[in-house]
């Protein structure tokens, strides 16, 4: 049984452009939950932890309520606060960059790839300063960044990867999940995602004493959490060592999780299935579709993004997603170049023209619907929508 009931409404007959695949044994296990009395963190999130970290290979995992959450505590746990700088790229949700200001620290922009749109592994040295702390790449997309070089980079230089894998459950890069290749990584599994806790996020990491902080500064800085405290026999008073957050993930979502987790792999077949389609439906069209996957590469197919051939369609990125709403065809943005919002502007002094490629793919782009929930005839109403209003 599939819930795909939300993926056109009733009342318009609306494709929405994420709607996410929740079947019936993931309403089970919330419904086993709520009868169970424990709705919060408890064992389920540990469950869900434990079949995170075994997926993707690290020694630990830690659930959150966000991968905002996630980017926050790493940075805090790697030692990045006031005055450190640290390197990612302008592409990417805005949760990037606010994370490293919440901590004090000042986000650097290297310019992406036009090709993978990705941040430039060759552009990052020459950024460096006494100052920088860490690198932030971000898997644009579901595509693995260049691992290898970022890696190297950041070992001669001290330098801390916090790998922004929001995109990339799934993903592989030379034989290594995403997750078990930089000293942290923040995954999301936000309501679009390629699985969902409809909110949340987790961390992985190698590293003991990170994985042991994370866990106490998500839950307001006490050394024990909830179900450490009520289903232990020794009811010891617990103690703040800190003062923390309130960050942790609730059983009600592990519950989803830990289903949506165990279907990945049949997820990504039907991802697959539907950016081949997408290749072929609009290879002969006045748009770029996303650049074939290198060998030894595993593309988490997150978004399916056109590049607009402005000049030749003689219509603007937001005309044409007018044009496809009409059409019923919901359409996202990703992304608007972070430097070229106001805060970033007036905070940094962050212009339109520091960052080219990624101000070109921001006026350029658009994410078409991608999920496994999509049935034939959704991708057909999808790839008929696009070409008639494009060949207008």
């Amino acid at each position: 049984m599939y819930l795909t009931s939300l993926n056109k409404s009733k009342r318009n007959n609306f494709l929405a452009f994420g709607p996410p695949l929740i079947e019936k044994d993931e309403i089970g296990e919330v419904v086993k939950t709520l009868r169970s009395g424990w709705l919060s963190t408890g064992p389920k999130v540990e469950r869900f932890e434990k079949l995170f970290r075994e997926y993707v290979g690290s020694k630990h995992a830690c659930a959150l309520n966000s991968c905002s959450a996630g980017l926050h505590l790493s940075l805090l746990v790697a030692g990045v606060n006031q005055g450190d700088e640290v390197i990612t790229t302008p592409f990417t949700f805005a949760a990037t960059a606010n994370a490293i200001i919440h901590v004090g620290a000042k986000p650097v922009f290297i310019d992406i790839e036009i090709d993978t749109m990705n941040i430039n592994p060759d552009l990052i040295e020459r950024k460096i300063t006494s100052r920088t702390k860490a690198i932030i790449p971000v898997h644009f997309a579901g595509r693995p960044c260049n691992m290898n070089k970022i890696m190297a980079i950041a070992r001669k230089h001290k330098l801390v990867v916090i790998e922004d894998a929001a995109h990339a459950i799934g993903a592989e890069y030379h034989g290594k999940k995403i997750g078990s290749i930089g000293d942290l990584t923040c995954f999301s599994f936000y309501a679009n995602k390629n699985i969902t806790t409809g909110e949340g996020g987790m961390v992985t990491t190698n590293n003991d004493e990170w994985q042991r902080r994370i866990r106490m500064l998500s839950f307001h800085g006490i050394n024990k959490g909830p179900w450490q405290r009520y289903s232990e026999d020794d009811l010891q008073h617990y103690t703040v060592d800190f003062p923390g957050y309130k960050y942790n993930m609730m059983d009600l979502q592990a519950a989803i999780g830990i289903h949506q987790l165990r279907k990945i792999e049949k997820f990504l077949k039907r991802r697959e299935e539907i950016w081949s389609i997408y290749d072929e439906a609009f290879k002969n069209l006045p748009v770029n579709t996303p650049v074939h996957v290198k060998p030894n590469i595993r593309h988490a197919r997150h978004l399916y993004t056109l590049i607009l051939d402005i000049k030749k369609i003689k219509m603007s990125r937001d005309r044409l997603r007018k044009a496809l709403h009409e059409e019923n065809i919901g359409t996202g943005v990703h992304f608007v170049s972070i430097h070229l919002h106001p805060y970033y502007q007036k905070a940094f002094s962050y212009k339109r023209g520091n960052f080219p490629n990624a101000e070109y793919i921001s006026d350029r782009t658009i994410s078409l619907p991608l999920s496994p929930s999509l049935s034939d005839k959704d991708l057909q109403d999808v790839v008929s929508s696009v070409k008639k209003v494009l060949n207008n």
